[in-house]
């Protein structure tokens, strides 16, 4: 059902649901673990700094007393703290009932993550495979788990080049065409990962989400870039809320209605701004070629294969 005015008062229950939440200190991320603490759910917050995540941890229980959160080193840039994570989390917590992979680095100028990747590719999409990847089997012990991959309108100027993925050595690339590939990575994952589900017979769903335009943290470009000030400025009279911008990522974790492959995004004019609704991606998202040979060279790249 996609209605129209989905808001908080249609979130149910989380009572005894775990709850992974990546980048979860700030934006999106601060702002949808915010709601799934108020209605009960275990939340591990998955942080680079731990000492920002404790700092964001004690303003939610200030707000919820009885709220269980528990905060995570998680440093999707490099492969072996994505290991670790899920080592420590195995040792804490037996299931995992939403795995929302909503953390990005967004235009920043070009540099590589720990092991080598372009970072936008390497942590908004190689990052959160990885991620997904290792903590598969807690997923499959878990009934009905989802994983929320969360991409951007941005999707829609990405493109993939499978001899160039991750702009090897800076190799044609800009900001804006890296952060593109990264956000149109997010959803072939998405739909591959369901694909993927479905041929195992796992009892999981992987969904999407996008914020529209949306006031965050994640930008981490450089402010005195010109092109960055431009955008800034050409979406300043239409941003809307954190608060806002994270409905469409709360609806697809915890909407009993969600079905398997459902994208969610503002409902507003062009997907900008408003209340969490179905939407549709590009048509390049839905390719199921380019998926799995994206499926293939994240396998490669991570040295993580799904089974």
């Amino acid at each position: 059902m996609n209605k129209r005015n989905w808001t908080l008062k249609d979130v149910p229950d989380l009572t005894g649901k775990t709850i992974i939440v990546t980048g979860a200190n700030t934006g999106l991320g601060y702002e949808s673990v915010k709601v799934f603490a108020q209605n009960g759910a275990n939340v591990v917050m998955a942080c680079r700094s731990v000492e920002k995540g404790e700092t964001a941890r004690k303003q939610l229980v200030r707000l919820f007393p009885s709220s269980i959160i528990q905060v995570m080193h998680l440093d999707l840039a490099d492969l072996q703290s994505i290991h670790n994570f899920a080592a420590t989390f195995r040792e804490s917590h037996a299931h995992l009932d939403v795995l929302l992979n909503n953390a990005a680095v967004k235009m920043v100028p070009y540099s590589q993550t720990k092991d080598g990747f372009e970072s936008q590719m390497g942590i908004n999409h190689l990052g959160h495979f990885a991620l997904t990847g290792v903590l598969l089997d807690v997923l499959k012990k878990s009934p009905k788990s989802r994983v929320v991959n969360v991409s951007s309108l941005s999707h829609k100027q990405g493109t993939l080049d499978f001899g160039n993925l991750t702009f090897e050595n800076g190799k044609d690339f800009t900001p804006m065409k890296a952060y593109g590939r990264s956000k149109l990575a997010n959803l072939l994952f998405t739909y591959e990962l369901q694909r993927f589900f479905d041929s195992k017979g796992i009892d999981c769903m992987a969904v999407a989400a996008h914020p529209g335009i949306s006031k965050t943290n994640n930008s981490n470009g450089d402010e005195s870039n010109l092109l960055m000030k431009v955008y800034k400025l050409s979406v300043s009279y239409i941003i809307q809320q954190a608060n806002m911008g994270a409905m469409p990522e709360i609806r697809a974790s915890v909407d009993p209605d969600v079905q398997p492959g459902n994208y969610y995004g503002p409902g507003g004019v062009l997907e900008l701004s408003g209340h969490p609704v179905l939407v549709q991606p590009k048509r390049a998202a839905l390719d199921v070629e380019s998926a799995y040979k994206l499926w293939e060279a994240s396998e490669r790249l991570t040295a993580i294969t799904y089974k």
